[in-house]
This record gives C-alpha cells, sequence and structure tokens, in this order.
C-alpha cells in the first residue's frame, strides 16, 4: 500500500488499479472507507476508465472492428498502473498505452490519478493525454464507497444524502443485463435529501444524467454531516450500494453504461468524451471530511 497524511487525515491506496482503501480521521480514528468485505462487494472504490458500466455484449465497435472490454474498463485490477510521483501531500500514479491495452482500445493514451490531501480534503484528480494521431474517445468515473454506518450504535436507515439544492431528480433504471433502459422512476419531487435504506437499491443503482447539484452529504440523523463530495466537473451521478451491505457508493461519471438500444459504435457512445490529438483533459472530484 502507498500512505499518505497531514495534519488531519491519512489515506492509503493500493498499487492495483491505484484504487484508494482507505481515509481515515487521525483525530477521531474514523475510517470514512467501506473496507471491502467480500461477503458483500470486494472493491472500494475502483477508478473507471476508459468505459462507464457495462458494454452491450461486453464490447464495442471502433472504425468497423469489434473490441471486447470489461465492465468498468481496464484501470480496475490493473497491475501495470505505478506511482510516479510522491510528494508530502500528495500521490500521483500513471498508466500509458501498451500493446496489451491497444487489443482491446485502439487509442494510445496516458492515464494520470493524483490524490492530494489538503486539510481535512481530498481531492482525486485525473488527467487524461492523447498521444495519438487521432481523437480520443473516453469515459471516466470514480466509485468509491463509504461506510453507513460510521458508528456501531447506528443502523443504516439513521443515514441519508443530502444536496446543495432542491431538485426534481428521476433515476435511470438499468435492465438486468445492467444496460441503461428507457424507463425512469421518480426520487426526488422538489426535494434534496435521499434517505438510505436495505431495499433503496434492489433494481441495482440510482443514476442520473445531468444532474444539476454538484454536491452531496453523506449524513447521519444523529451526528450530522459525516462527509461530502464535490464533482464539479462531472455530468452524471451514480449511487449504489449492494442491497443490505453497511455502505454507499458516491460515484460522480463522465459517461454511462451502454442503452439497451445502442448501435455499439464508440463514437456514438452515449456520454463519451472526445479528446483531440496531443491534447488533455482534467477532472476532479473532492473528498471533505468533518
Amino acid at each position: 500500500m502507498h500512505e499518505l497524511q497531514n495534519e488531519f487525515l491519512s489515506i492509503k491506496v493500493n498499487p492495483v488499479g491505484a484504487e484508494l482503501s482507505s481515509l481515515k480521521n487521525l483525530e477521531t480514528g474514523v475510517e470514512y472507507l467501506w473496507q471491502g468485505n467480500p461477503e458483500f462487494w470486494a472493491s472500494q472504490a475502483p477508478n473507471l476508465f476508459p468505459v462507464i458500466g457495462v458494454l452491450k455484449n461486453g464490447e464495442f465497435i471502433f472504425e468497423g472492428k469489434t473490441y471486447k472490454m470489461p465492465k468498468h474498463g481496464f484501470i480496475r485490477y490493473n497491475e501495470e498502473i505505478r506511482l510516479k510521483e510522491k510528494t508530502p501531500n500528495s500521490l500521483v500514479f500513471q498508466l500509458e498505452y501498451s500493446e496489451k491495452t491497444l487489443a482491446i482500445y485502439p487509442f494510445k493514451f496516458r492515464f494520470e490519478i493524483s490524490f492530494i490531501l489538503n486539510e481535512k480534503s481530498l481531492e482525486v484528480q485525473h488527467r487524461i493525454l492523447n498521444l495519438d494521431q487521432k481523437p480520443l474517445y473516453f469515459s471516466l468515473g470514480g466509485h468509491p464507497a463509504f461506510n453507513a454506518p460510521i458508528s456501531k450504535n447506528e443502523v443504516y436507515e439513521d443515514y441519508y444524502l443530502e444536496f446543495d439544492r432542491k431538485m426534481d431528480l428521476s433515476t435511470h433504471v438499468l435492465s438486468e443485463n445492467g444496460l441503461v433502459s428507457d424507463k425512469t422512476e421518480g426520487i426526488l419531487d422538489n426535494e434534496d435529501k435521499i434517505r438510505l435504506h436495505k431495499e433503496l437499491f434492489a433494481k441495482d443503482a440510482l443514476i442520473f444524467k445531468n444532474i444539476p447539484s454538484k454536491k452531496v452529504a453523506l449524513k447521519s440523523k444523529n451526528t450530522g454531516t459525516v462527509l461530502s463530495v464535490e464533482y464539479p466537473d462531472f455530468k452524471n451521478l451514480g449511487i449504489w450500494a449492494k442491497p443490505g451491505a453497511p455502505y454507499v457508493c458516491i460515484e460522480p461519471w463522465l459517461g454511462i453504461a451502454d442503452t439497451e438500444g445502442a448501435d455499439q459504435n464508440l463514437q456514438n457512445k452515449e456520454g463519451m468524451e472526445m479528446l483531440e490529438a496531443g491534447k488533455d483533459f482534467e477532472a476532479s472530484y473532492k473528498i471533505s471530511v468533518t
């Protein structure tokens, strides 16, 4: 594990996939990050690139050729991503294209992810560089899971998510195979709170496209704000947990899973970013604790 700390927080990052594996309050000893109990879900905070969610039939088409791609892309579980730089307040990881990546994703790229501590906040900064001679098509996202409850004398139902504004919000329902259907269900009606309960994710993740709010807090009805996530650079937000599990994922997304009607051509995929040759792209989200 790669470790970093300041006066207030400590973090650990798993070298496999550059996955955040601990976010701890040094004053209280509280661990905010889900610890990956495989009884529910063995991951903790996978990094999503160059796709979000599943592709139709697990594949996409580019320039007439078909490529297989795993759910959420190939940064997750990747053992080839390397620590590029460590400073007193940051860890920077990097993965560059290789023959292995070109076989499933026909673009020359550099993926960088930085974990930056600043007082009681952790910024997760992504940088994508297009090293190719053609436009680069990609999606990008985070998937951090946070413990809920935090305190042993509380239960899941004591917790809720509160956005920074009241909204009308509908989720895009996923099909049984993880594709985005044309069905939506209302979640908020000029409201700002989603209460956590064991049936909330019975139909899989809540998926909010083009969400107006760019900040959400995890709160306890007993002790108030636990932490907040700000995601100004991300258009979409996913909220998810395994039903009955004691955590909640807050997932800033640039991109979305394939729709049931997708033609599978990468250039036409909903939510893809297009980066011109030789250019770079940055997007960050920030986790702040109380």
